[in-house]
């Protein structure tokens, strides 16, 4: 049983990203992902103007005729959702926090991936897997995925973002589309994420908070690493730890997105005190010119 205050979260949640999928999104999302791969048909026989790499060695072998495979467009895609619940995703220094930012920027993604009959999956983890819900249609199956994310309380605290893509490879053969939602505050990664990019249609949502990036002045205070609990005295009036702060977190940052784009990885930036719906109709801008 949920509570009513949860309850009434998941419906708000639901009727925002409903809209959102059909009065902004509607047609977006198909035309983006639909048709990302073909699948095996029938066989016919050949006829003048077919390609010779289409020829069935094995058909045409069996009957003494030569007859050429046929492929149509992928009409069912498996999309999954590979959450970090690490302890850092708890923080948020505006209206939300980085974890509710992306339960909601999923729930717009699945809800407009059921629109389009495809099936939708999650894995939860921090240092460990957490959560496992293999990939289903239909709303029900959304509503408890949304459920999960907003109200799952992990066993871990830190994050190891290796070990999850390794467990997605384990887990989901056939090829699919693959959304990684983290902050990327972690270890590094760079080869299991070379080697599940070459299988699925992966696409990296980075969740950051403003104050990730840029101290304001407000003396000293003491700051606490949520996954680690270690504690650490910061002056932040002095103007040389704020541009130092800053400093690291740019570093920090373009080296992730220049692992993503060595990988040929697709990249949304979400902040939390940013209109998430506006960054993934950009995303879904570029992609769509990208195909033309």
């Amino acid at each position: 049983m949920i509570s009513k205050e949860l309850a009434k979260k998941i419906r708000k949640i639901q009727i925002y990203t409903s809209k959102a999928v059909n009065d902004v999104l509607a047609g977006e999302y198909e035309s983006v992902f639909k048709g990302r791969g073909m699948q095996f048909d029938e066989v016919r026989e050949y006829q003048p103007g077919d390609e010779i790499r289409t020829i069935d060695w094995n058909v045409t072998a069996r009957t003494g005729h030569p007859y050429v495979k046929q492929y149509v467009e992928e009409r069912e895609l498996t999309v999954v959702f590979l959450v970090d619940l690490s302890a850092s995703g708890s923080f948020g220094s505006s209206e939300k926090t980085k974890n509710e930012i992306a339960a909601e920027f999923c729930a717009l993604l699945a809800f407009s991936a059921i629109k389009n009959n495809d099936k939708v999956g999650l894995i939860a983890f921090t240092d460990r897997i957490e959560l496992f819900i293999p990939p289903k249609k239909g709303v029900s199956h959304v509503l408890r995925l949304i459920r999960e994310l907003l109200c799952f309380t992990p066993q871990g605290t830190r994050t190891d973002i290796g070990s999850a893509l390794d467990y997605l490879g384990r887990v989901i053969h056939k090829r699919g589309v693959v959304f990684l939602v983290s902050d990327f505050i972690a270890p590094d990664f760079k080869k299991p994420l070379r080697v599940l990019s070459k299988r699925h249609d992966l696409i990296a949502v980075s969740v950051s908070d403003p104050r990730e990036i840029i101290l304001p002045d407000v003396g000293l205070i003491e700051l606490e690493d949520a996954e680690t609990g270690q504690l650490v005295l910061i002056d932040t009036g002095s103007q040389k730890i704020r541009e130092n702060y800053s400093r690291l977190a740019r570093e920090r940052q373009e080296s992730i997105r220049e692992n993503f784009r060595a990988n040929s990885v697709d990249h949304i930036k979400l902040l939390t005190d940013h209109d998430y719906l506006l960054d993934l109709i950009h995303f879904f801008k570029r992609r769509e010119r990208r195909r033309h």
